[in-house]
């Protein structure tokens, strides 16, 4: 990797460079000013035929567009390289370059994909797995993304980069685990309180009914007119003269005595 150097720009939570390979020195440079994951940006070099020469200058006018930020340009050159050169493993893996910055991740994906079997060795595997791994991460399919890295890593053990996206990967895995988690506690939360409150609520009205209940079973005072009242009035007050006529009466009787012998 002679004349690799490396160039940090700004980043939130993943590491973005990018390698070019420009007449066969790798440079790492950076593309954008806000950029976060890292892509592996090939110029291909060929025999000198003329067929070869044609897919060349596709390939090479491609990375100029790409380095301009014209990435459907670029695509486009990309693409009529890997249609003119369908072994050529820098236009397929470009191709998936330009993808990804369209944000066609899974176009990128397929391109990457079909770079792999004009791979010439297991750093230029390793590079695909990695960019596949970068693809499925921004598409939020963590799983596979995990999977596709640690395939970059057992072809290259070294590659810190993709050490740091696997981690990555690894805890947006599991956060996204613990949100899970605590959205299934709060609906648990939620259904519990419900219960809750149903129940509170047919309390309240079972306790309603029973008073209901009470009342109905209760004798109802009866009311009288006041016609009735003097009516039972006069007839107390009768019923006490013929008392004391009676007892008038009793009281004026001469009380036996008994014989004295």
């Amino acid at each position: 990797m002679r004349g690799r150097r490396y160039l940090v720009i700004g980043y939130r939570g993943i590491r973005y460079w990018e390698i070019l390979y420009m007449r066969k020195i790798k440079i790492l440079t950076s593309i954008s000013t806000y950029t976060f994951i890292p892509l592996y940006l090939l110029l291909t070099v060929f025999s000198s035929s003329s067929f070869a020469q044609s897919t060349r200058g596709l390939v090479n006018d491609g990375v100029d567009h790409y380095l301009n930020q014209n990435y459907v340009d670029a695509e486009v050159n990309f693409k009529k390289g890997a249609e003119q050169s369908p072994e050529s493993f820098e236009a397929k893996f470009n191709l998936g370059d330009a993808f990804y910055k369209q944000q066609k991740y899974d176009e990128a994906i397929k391109s990457f994909q079909g770079s792999l079997a004009s791979a010439k060795s297991d750093m230029d595997k390793a590079n695909v797995y990695y960019n596949i791994g970068n693809s499925l991460l921004k598409s939020n399919q963590l799983d596979q993304s995990i999977a596709a890295y640690k395939e970059s890593l057992k072809l290259n053990p070294d590659d810190m980069e993709a050490k740091y996206n696997l981690s990555y990967a690894l805890q947006q895995k599991k956060n996204h685990q613990q949100d899970q988690q605590q959205n299934q506690d709060d609906e648990k939360k939620d259904d519990q309180d419900k219960n809750e409150q149903d129940q509170q609520n047919k309390d309240q009205q079972q306790d309603q009914k029973d008073q209901q209940q009470n009342q109905q079973q209760q004798p109802q005072e009866q009311k009288i007119s006041k016609e009735e009242a003097k009516r039972i009035l006069e007839a107390l007050k009768d019923n006490e003269k013929d008392l004391q006529k009676e007892l008038r009466k009793i009281q004026g009787q001469k009380v036996k005595t008994e014989k004295d012998w």
